[in-house]
């Protein structure tokens, strides 16, 4: 993703590939969404809060995938009775 975004920009002024290596860190480091819910953000990582971050991120899909059970069980309960 960084090697395609520097050869797709112009970087011709002093300091402007600097400026998008930043960027793009910055962002990588605190702003991606990351899609495993063991995989926190590397900021997260390296300032210890990813302990914490997996645990609430495993309570919520736990809370969630009871959520929709349930709902599921009423459809087709609804479905059953017609």
């Amino acid at each position: 993703m960084l090697k395609n975004r520097i050869l797709l920009e112009n970087h011709d002024l002093p300091g402007a590939l600097e400026v998008t290596i930043g960027a793009f860190a910055d962002h990588d480091n605190h702003h991606r969404c990351r899609v495993s819910i063991g995989n926190p953000m590397p900021a997260d990582a390296s300032f210890g809060r990813a302990n914490a971050i997996v645990s609430e991120s495993s309570t919520i899909k736990e809370q969630t995938m009871k959520r929709r059970r349930l709902s599921n069980q009423r459809d087709a309960a609804k479905l059953q009775t017609g």
